[in-house]
């Protein structure tokens, strides 16, 4: 397995090559599910390509998106998991075709000891979560829900580099924790004024959004 060159500015070459001999190059396909709730977490996934969608979900089914996950990062909810070997407390889905490296937990403790740099990569992930989740805490409490569907839209165009966001209104629904109708009439006011032009299972987004 050969590393693409920006690991380099991140890890320090010890642990380039414990990566390279420890790490399994793993890829799944758009839709996959790489972690579910509940499940005893035993890896942890550096991305290389694509993106990782993690979300909770209530016990209705429904599902809150709470952030991603892009090339060069990984996700904080399987670090903590991994070191405590607790059930995860998170979905994670291909968002699209994806690879990564996945970390097995028995390295997590011995690299965060021996290695400074990924001791910095956990610590620099946790706290981009974090922050992460603050603004989607934020978004709750203070923004309506036109503008979080605004936000979301956006969000979703840079995380698949398309103006064009294949979902129906349903999905978009479930990852708001709102119901289909709602986002519905919100689309259709965005398309309306210009910003959207909506499709079947289709929104593109227009510049004036």
């Amino acid at each position: 397995m050969s590393l693409p060159d920006s690991f380099r500015h991140i890890f320090e070459p010890g642990l380039l090559e414990s990566i390279e001999s420890k790490g399994k190059f793993t890829v799944a396909r758009e839709g996959d599910i790489i972690i579910d709730i509940g499940q005893t977490v035993r890896i942890t996934p550096i991305m290389l390509k694509g993106t990782l969608k993690i979300s909770r979900v209530d016990s209705e089914g429904k599902e809150l998106l709470l952030y991603y996950v892009n090339a060069n990062e990984s996700c904080a909810m399987t670090f903590t998991c991994c070191m405590q070997q607790f059930p995860s407390e998170i979905k994670a889905t291909a968002e699209n075709d994806i690879e990564y490296i996945a970390i097995p937990i028995s390295v997590m403790d011995e690299w965060l000891a021996k290695y400074p740099t990924w001791k910095s990569f956990v610590m620099r992930t946790i706290r981009n979560r974090f922050n992460e989740l603050l603004n989607a805490i934020d978004q709750l409490a203070f923004q309506k829900l036109d503008e979080r569907l605004v936000h979301y839209l956006k969000e979703k165009s840079k995380n698949t580099g398309s103006s064009l966001i294949n979902l129906s209104h349903e999905q978009i629904a479930n990852e708001m924790g709102s119901s289909r109708e709602v986002i519905s009439r919100l689309l259709k006011k965005l398309e309306i004024d210009k910003k959207v032009l909506l499709y079947r299972n289709q929104i593109k987004l227009l510049k004036e959004l």
